[in-house]
């Protein structure tokens, strides 16, 4: 099977879903900030700080043909801006299978607004829930023509509780097996 890339915004659930998923499959998960992170010995934000978004732009492509290179059986979570950079898309449509992980902006409000991931998220901090509202609208807006080129969309809206995030992973398993019977 190939390597299966979960694209999305911010607050989609890339993450909370992916665990799991990888869980259920079997296989393995990679968070693609963290591995290039743990790769950098820096965070994604000391690396965009000390050496530009270039840098960190060029970082990700690298990390995602090394994570695509090591074959199928791992769910990759992809930062919300990966598929903006020129080919990632082709990339990941090329030697796996993409996911756009959709939910309404009012869901990723909610889950962006928690404690929780206000404080791993820094641009937020600063913000109130309206201007968080305005810039995931626009920024979704922006980028939903490339998180379009993804295989496949799947709703993931319900993932608050472990109950819905473990339910919500056996029908993207039974979804992905489907898909790799076909």
């Amino acid at each position: 099977m190939k390597p299966v890339f979960l694209i999305g915004y911010m607050g989609c659930g890339k993450t909370t879903l992916g665990e799991p998923l990888a869980r259920v499959l079997g296989w393995q998960f990679v968070d693609l900030d963290l591995y290039i992170e743990e790769k950098e010995g820096m965070t994604a934000k000391e690396i965009f700080m000390t050496c530009g978004e270039a840098r960190f732009r060029e970082l990700e492509r690298e990390a995602l043909e090394e994570v695509a290179a090591c074959g199928g059986d791992t769910i990759v979570a992809c930062g919300g801006g990966t598929p903006l950079q020129a080919g990632n898309m082709e990339l990941m449509n090329r030697l796996g299978v993409t996911v756009w992980l959709r939910t309404s902006v009012e869901r990723i409000i909610s889950r962006l607004v928690l404690p929780e991931q206000r404080s791993k998220r820094p641009l937020l901090n600063d913000m109130n829930n309206e201007e968080i509202m305005e810039a995931v609208t626009r920024g979704l807006e922006a980028r939903t023509p490339f998180y379009e080129e993804a295989q496949l969309q799947f709703d993931s809206t319900y993932l608050e509780s472990e109950e819905e995030v473990n339910n919500t992973a056996q029908r993207l398993a039974a979804i992905l097996m489907q898909m790799h019977n076909a």
